[in-house]
């Protein structure tokens, strides 16, 4: 496939560009400033573009299979940034005639038991509640774009860098937890995650959960 993977400059964003390319797929890295270091190989490509600007995700959509999403605020913006990505994306997908979008989001909307999002749990950290709603918002967003092919793919409550073993677990807008309660990931298997559902979609109109 050819991808264009938007926030590709990031620490998932990296790790889905490399699971990408080790399975022969080519890929266009989008990042603000073009500049995308450690990703090499003839199948990569790294471009400037504007994420929060529907026009230059389709131009730099066009010819594309699909358009896979790590976005995220910065932490000197604005979390509510995240709908206007969205918004971007899904309108820059269809002027340019895409229809599979993957939009790496949030786990903070997840049931975490009893029907409780996991936002609302006592556990959920206040300073993760204003990126949690944001991403929620943009989900919204996503539920409305019935033409286009879209899964919301969710890390588990914990993403860090980690190892790639290649096993995870998927629910539908449920939270992923282990025997113990634990709800976790590593950024690679997060990739891994996120490329098998590009290649054999199981989550299609979904908010899927990952996690161990």
């Amino acid at each position: 496939m050819d991808v264009l993977l938007l926030g590709a400059s990031g620490r998932i964003g990296h790790r889905v560009a490399d699971e990408l390319l080790s399975r022969g797929h080519r890929v266009t890295g989008v990042s603000r400033s073009g500049e995308i270091d450690d990703i090499e190989g003839q199948d990569f490509v790294a471009v400037a573009g504007d994420a929060t600007d529907a026009d230059d995700v389709a131009k730099l959509a066009t010819g594309h299979d699909a358009i896979a999403s790590t976005l995220g605020p910065s932490d000197d913006e604005d979390p509510a940034i995240l709908s206007g990505m969205m918004r971007a994306a899904v309108d820059g997908a269809r002027r340019a005639g895409v229809t599979r979008l993957v939009w790496t989001g949030g786990a903070g909307g997840l049931d975490a038991g009893d029907g409780t999002p996991l936002i609302e749990t006592p556990e959920f950290p206040e300073e993760w509640k204003p990126v949690a709603s944001a991403a929620i918002d943009a989900l919204d967003i996503l539920r409305e774009a019935d033409d286009l092919d879209w899964t919301y793919l969710a890390p588990a409550a914990l993403i860090e860098p980690g190892e790639r073993t290649g096993d995870y677990r998927t629910a539908e807008g449920e939270l992923v937890t282990d025997e113990e309660g634990e709800s976790y990931i590593s950024m690679e298997d997060f990739a891994v995650a996120l490329v098998d559902e590009l290649e054999e979609p199981q989550g299609v109109h979904t908010y899927l959960a990952t996690g161990y």
